[in-house]
């Protein structure tokens, strides 16, 4: 697939997407994949179900928060890449 058709493509989506928002509340029609993604670390630190509720839901934010620190790390570190490609590779 060329670059033209791609851009295009990811335009008529993001059309899309604004047009869904304008017309719905996007927390409605996102509500049932928000859910699964906190079950997600619900799962990870209570595989068993053996916590407590507020000790598994304790836990699983702090899980959450691991993971959106890792991402950020990730961010952080590629951007410096770019940045140092872009400046040359100098200090």
């Amino acid at each position: 697939m060329n670059d033209a058709r791609r851009r295009d493509l990811a335009l008529r989506g993001r059309i899309g997407g604004l047009a869904l928002s304008a017309s719905r509340d996007p927390h409605e029609y996102t509500a049932a994949a928000r859910c699964a993604f906190l079950a997600r670390f619900e799962q990870q630190v209570d595989p068993d179900g053996i916590l407590l509720p507020y000790e598994r839901q304790r836990r699983a934010l702090a899980a959450r928060r691991a993971h959106f620190a890792r991402l950020a790390l990730k961010s952080a570190k590629v951007r410096r890449e770019r940045a140092g490609r872009r400046d040359g590779g100098g200090k």
